[in-house]
This record gives C-alpha cells, structure tokens and sequence, in this order.
C-alpha cells in the first residue's frame, strides 16, 4: 500500500471520476443557457449516459445545479484559504484577484474544471436553494472580514462594509461574462488592472465626489409599465423561465387574462423588458453628456442616475446574467445591445483621462468594472436591508471612485 488513496475500492474511484464528468459537462449547460434553460438529457448527452443513469448520481436538475454551485463556492474559499495569512488587507485582495484569474486562464486552457457562474444563482429554487445560499452567505461574510475589515476604513459601520464586499464579488463574478475577450495569458494583466481600480479608484487630481445628487432623466411610461417592472424584478429573481406568466400577475394581483388583456403574449413583454432597460441606459448616458462638464463629472453622473434608478419606481434594470437563459430569438441581439451600451461609459472614461479629471486607467476594463457595479446595486438591499436610493450611490459607487479603503 503506497498511500491512502490506495485504499479506497476501484468503484468508488469511477464513481467519484463519473461524478465529476457529469458536474463538469453540466457547468458548460448550466452557463450557457441556465438552470431553468438545461436539462437533465442534455446534461446525459454530453457525457454519453441515458437520463436514467444521471438519476443514479443525482436524481433532479436541481440537485446536480445545486451540486455545481457547492463545488464553484468551494473552489472560491480555497482561493479565501490562499490569502487569508496575508496580513494586509490590501495584499490579500491583489493575491485574491491573481489567483482567481489565473485559475480563469487556467479553465480556458483546459487545464482546471470548470466552474459554474455563480451569476444565475437566484434562479436556484428551494429546497436546494437553502444550503447553497447558506455557502454564499459564508463566502460572502468571511471575504468581508478579509477584504475589508472593521480596522480597514475608520468609521466604516457594517453597512458600508458589506456594501463594498458586495461590490468586490459582484466585480469578480460578472467579469466571467466578458473576460473571454481577452487571452488567457493575459488574464493575468486583466487582474492587475482591475486590483488597480479597486483600490486606487478613478479620480483624478482636484476631483471630489460631488454632494448633489443628479438628477434622473425622463423615463417614458405606459399602461403595461407594471408589467414590465415586475418581470423585470422576476427575471432577476428566476432568470427567463422562472418568471412565468403566472408568477409575473400573481405579483400584481392580477388574472392571466389581466395579463393578456395588455400582453400578446410573454415572449414579447421580455423583448420589451430589455427594450426598457436600454432606454434607461441610454437616456442617462444621454443626459450625462447633455449636461456637460470633466469626464469625471459626468461618469460620475451617469453612474449614480442609473444606480438610483435600481430603487425608484422605474427600477430595477435588468442585470447581466437575464441575457444567459433567453429564447433564442432573443439570444443574439440582447447581449450585443447589452454590451455596446456599457461600452459606452468608456466615452467619458477616455475624455477624463485626456482632461486629467481621471487618472490614467484601462478605459475599457474601467467600463466594465463600472458597469458591474452598477448591475450589482439590483440586490444592494440583501447585503445592506432597508438602504434607500439616496443612500445607494453613497454605499456603492463612492467607494469603486473614490477606491474601496476611502474613508467613509
């Protein structure tokens, strides 16, 4: 006998490697189309096995998502494991960043498994919801106390701390959506910039975080604008499937006839939920640049508009992760619409660089660091219960400006 692993009988051995085949295919599905968007045949298929054999593994779709998640929650407190002896919290962030990019890079090559997005984790229903949420919330909490501890930032309250954790993963874990633009062996350089941004934030000599908030475009509205917002809120919930007709009038009260009664049918009204959120975009970003002044001024404009717009009656927007489980006559122009959109704020990015209102930075990285935050706001409130939106901006965008161990 060599070592333990020797003891352990051959069928134990296949079946562990069979297991990990199933989780391995199921996170290509499961981040291509979703949870609610794969199923257990799919999965089957992919690994040369009848839906019947998948059972002997794991007996729902949701628990192998469920089992898929564990494993990707796991892998991010090996990394949490890695730095935790790094006494600064600071260096822990950057060794965070690197490990976790080039654990990315290393994925791409197919030289680590894979790891499910975590982006379309609320679309996990109970019970298998319980114990995933509980590892999250774990992971969330110890990153917290890592990344900014009470002695980080004096006078920072538990508000403002769990606000700028959030805003660190919800940066690391929306970048997978837009990492593979770049090569692998670059990854590397993608985490040294966006380390770079969280800590030194984006402004520039003499600019300041202004005292007044802007104010928010003109947002048109109609009589299905109820309908809209709550589907908007569901498919952040559920992704696309989960929010059904049913869910969306039993949100507002009202009978499927209700529903059809001012819908042709669910399909359209999601096409319309993205058309909204992409006018909202458009009008702020539109308003920004009509209301002139420093690149800073009207980044920083755009930004908390659109932040403070996740939590007024024309909120929220759609996040990110709604485009990873669309129809498929959705599924092409959505996401490119998407992206040009949030592309757009490299415009003022690269006019403060030239101004000197911000520092010099990666304008396209910054873009997409900016737009993660803003996305992210859509669930300030689990992290930070009861906040308001004239609060929100203060909580999470200052911080990504200003940069994360600015003083409160």
């Amino acid at each position: 006998m060599i070592d333990g692993a020797a003891t352990v009988p051959q069928q134990t051995k296949r079946y562990a490697a069979k297991r990990d085949a199933i989780l391995d295919a199921a996170v290509g599905h499961f981040n291509a189309r979703g949870i609610r968007g794969t199923s257990l045949n799919d999965v089957a298929g992919s690994v040369g096995l009848v839906t019947n054999s998948i059972t002997y593994y794991y007996r729902r779709k949701e628990d192998l998502a469920a089992a898929c998640y564990l494993r990707t929650l796991r892998w991010h407190q090996g990394l949490l494991d890695r730095v935790e002896p790094l006494a600064d919290p600071q260096a822990r962030l950057r060794a965070f960043l690197d490990a976790y990019f080039a654990d990315l890079a290393a994925i791409g090559t197919g030289g680590q498994r894979p790891q499910v997005r975590l982006t379309d984790l609320r679309a996990l229903p109970s019970p298998q919801s319980e114990a995933v949420f509980t590892a999250y919330n774990d992971l969330f909490r110890r990153a917290r106390g890592l990344f900014v501890p009470e002695e980080a930032v004096p006078g920072l309250d538990r508000a403002g701390r769990s606000a700028r954790a959030h805003l660190m993963l919800s940066i690391i874990h929306t970048a997978r959506a837009w990492i593979d633009r770049y090569e692998p062996q670059d990854f590397g350089r993608v985490s040294a910039r966006i380390a770079d941004l969280l800590l030194r934030g984006l402004s520039g000599p003499g600019s300041r975080w202004a005292e007044a908030e802007p104010p928010l475009a003109e947002i048109l509205t109609g009589p299905t604008e109820p309908f809209l917002r709550a589907a908007t809120a569901l498919i952040n919930e559920e992704g696309y499937r989960g929010a059904s007709v049913e869910k969306i009038s039993a949100r507002l009260s009202v009978t499927k006839g209700s529903f059809y009664h001012h819908n042709d049918n669910k399909d359209d009204l999601v096409a319309s939920c993205f058309a909204r959120t992409f006018d909202i975009l458009r009008r702020e970003q539109d308003a920004a640049e009509a209301r002139g002044g420093s690149g800073w001024t009207r980044l920083t404009g755009c930004a908390r508009a659109l932040v403070r717009h996740q939590f007024s009656e024309t909120g929220p927007l759609l996040r990110c992760a709604a485009v990873g489980a669309l129809p498929e006559a959705l599924r092409a122009e959505v996401p490119s619409t998407l992206a040009r959109l949030w592309e757009r704020l490299a415009f003022p990015i690269g006019d403060g660089i030239a101004d000197g209102s911000i520092r010099p930075v990666d304008s396209s990285i910054a873009a997409q660091v900016v737009s993660s935050m803003i996305d992210s706001a859509s669930d300030l409130d689990r992290w930070c219960p009861g906040v308001e939106a004239e609060a929100a901006a203060d909580l999470l965008a200052r911080p990504l400006f200003l940069g994360i161990f600015s003083d409160a």
